[in-house]
């Protein structure tokens, strides 16, 4: 056998077989070196070791079965059906076989929406810690994003009913909202979006009437995505209540009432979105749908936007896994490229603009998964009741979602070239990585929303940026691996950027918000690869984060003359685009 496979080898490539492979059949865990690295950072060593299989079993599914089934709810997209077949306005959903099947991994057989909010799943005797779930995220959506959607919706909506929501409220939906049982489950949503825009909600018009001692909502939402969920949550200004923010109040649309039958509302038409084609965006009108608030809401002001904002945070997060995801998949199909095709006489991989090209995809990917990792234990300690680490999380989700959702276009538009002509045809993943990748930057806020967001708010009113601040340096100074000119410049990059970050908030300075939201994003990544790498290193595992983490301050963090040559060393990159481990001391020689 192995003489036959070599004689292989010395035969000519067909030109078939010239054409370049993509990464169908991988499994998406085990080629991902360093997201098994990391989860040494930050997971312990029990849950790691537990959930590792599980991991595996996704990296798998994601790599195969999984991946089948998103090209083809992808190319099956659902369909509105207005009425059954007797006349009645019992409007549904039409999904492809194919969509039901993904429900049933990510909801029935995983429990992503879950795994946090209840002990039990998957073995697990507490509730998984967050960082450990977005891992399950990450996997998933290398292969599926639209589903991410109502898998992230029903667990922040059940959160939200948790928090705020009645006891009798919690009772009735709350066992069928954590459960796996798909002939149980009620998935959730959040229907906000009304015709005058998604980020200023302080213009929603959709009203919510006490009549007969139940709350009933009259006028429309404009973009519902999950728009079949079961339970969906609202912002609806009550009768009588005052104008802008204040008056809005929160509540809860279930899709059936107790009688089994409909509620008052009607799904008018399906949105022809770009990306996330699999999952069902639609328009609703609501001609008296009863709803239940969450919270006390009445004729005076209301705290429904605070308490949606839970939610928010939460969303972000897991649109920057997302984003994080999707980034990775464009890297790895961008690597079997290069590292497969040959042109003008060499593989692609040997080509100096292609190397400098796979930088600038890999660099960005490894930067966002760090951030995310980071970003979802101080979430998980701030849910815990650490002020500090509440703070931290204020203002890492909107930078998060910022900063990914930018670079995943640029990632995905860079992977797609990699793979030339065929990147462009729907046959090959890059045109729909390419498609879904764009949601990012609209959904959860656009880029000018969440860099509002960082410095009015988390920065301008809080002063997260002083706690961000202080936990970077914190980090180098724990981290005694880090070279010392290397943690010198990351040192003065972190002071740089808070202090650049403060004086615009001071200012009000809106046109720099974007240029000081990106700072503190780059600061936190190349202080958190070093970190890493350091570490990683000191355990003997792959310590090439350090040298990402100087070619982020290079790159990100100084000025650039574009007359002047390439500031990365051969040498690292070279380092890099090897599959072998760096070992610490050779990582620290290149920095």
């Amino acid at each position: 056998m192995g003489q036959v496979e070599d004689v292989r080898r010395l035969m000519p490539l067909s030109a078939s077989e010239r054409v370049a492979p993509d990464c169908a059949g991988l499994n998406f865990f085990s080629i991902d070196r360093s997201l098994q690295d990391l989860l040494h950072c930050y997971l312990p060593d029990d849950l790691r070791a537990h959930m590792t299989p599980h991991y595996a079993r996704l990296g798998a599914l994601a790599g195969g079965r999984l991946d089948a089934l998103a090209r083809e709810s992808d190319r099956h997209i659902p369909r509105l059906n207005a009425r059954d077949r007797q006349g009645r306005d019992e409007d549904w959903i039409e999904f492809h076989p194919a969509y039901r099947d993904m429900e049933r991994l990510g909801y029935g057989e995983f429990g992503i929406h879950c795994m946090s909010r209840r002990a039990g799943v998957l073995g697990w005797p507490q509730a998984v810690a967050p960082v450990a779930k977005y891992v399950f995220q990450y996997l998933f959506a290398q292969s599926e994003f639209g589903l991410m959607c109502p898998i992230s919706a029903t667990e922040t909506t059940a959160l939200l009913i948790e928090r705020y929501g009645d006891a009798a409220l919690k009772n009735r939906v709350l066992p069928r909202m954590l459960s796996q049982d798909m002939d149980q489950i009620l998935m959730g949503a959040q229907f906000m979006t009304e015709k005058s825009g998604g980020s200023d909600v302080s213009g929603i018009e959709l009203t919510a009437r006490l009549e007969d001692g139940a709350w009933r909502l009259y006028g429309e939402k404009w973009f519902c995505s999950c728009a079949d969920a079961d339970i969906a949550l609202l912002l609806a200004r009550p009768a009588g209540a005052p104008p802008g923010n204040a008056g809005l109040g929160l509540f809860a649309l279930p899709r059936r009432l107790e009688d089994g039958s409909r509620n008052r509302y009607r799904i008018l038409r399906l949105k022809d979105k770009l990306g996330s084609r699999s999952m069902a965006s639609g328009e609703i009108v609501f001609e008296g749908a009863l709803a239940w608030p969450l919270g006390a809401v009445g004729a005076g002001p209301n705290r429904g936007l605070k308490q949606m904002m839970d939610q928010v945070n939460m969303s972000r997060l897991s649109h920057g896994v997302r984003a994080a995801a999707m980034m990775r998949r464009c890297v790895n199909e961008a690597l079997v490229v290069a590292r497969h095709r040959e042109a003008f006489g060499s593989r692609l991989i040997d080509k100096p603009l292609v190397r400098r090209q796979l930088m600038k995809l890999l660099l960005p990917t490894e930067q966002v998964l760090s951030v995310a990792l980071y970003t979802a234990t101080q979430l998980q300690a701030g849910d815990a009741g650490d002020a500090r680490a509440a703070r931290l999380a204020r203002i890492l989700t909107p930078l998060l979602k910022f900063r990914s959702a930018r670079d995943n276009i640029k990632v995905a538009t860079g992977a797609m070239e990699m793979r030339g002509g065929n990147g462009y045809i729907e046959e090959w993943v890059n045109a729909r990585l390419v498609r879904d990748a764009h949601l990012g930057v609209l959904w959860e806020g656009t880029s000018n929303i969440n860099a509002i967001d960082v410095l009015r708010r988390a920065v301008g009113k809080t002063g997260a940026q002083r706690d961000l601040g202080d936990a970077l340096q914190a980090t180098l100074n724990d981290a005694a691996d880090i070279p010392q000119d290397l943690r010198a410049a990351l040192s003065d990059a972190v002071v740089r950027a808070i202090d650049f970050a403060g004086r615009v908030a001071r200012e009000g300075d809106e046109a720099r918000m974007r240029q000081a939201s990106s700072a503190l994003y780059h600061a936190a990544g190349a202080t958190l690869l070093a970190a890493e790498g350091a570490r990683l290193g000191r355990m003997g595992r792959d310590a090439r984060r350090l040298i990402l983490a100087r070619m982020l301050l290079e790159h990100r963090l100084k000025p650039q003359d574009p007359l002047e040559g390439d500031a990365s060393d051969p040498r690292a990159v070279a380092a890099l685009l090897d599959e072998a481990p760096v070992p610490l001391a050779q990582a620290q020689a290149l920095v």
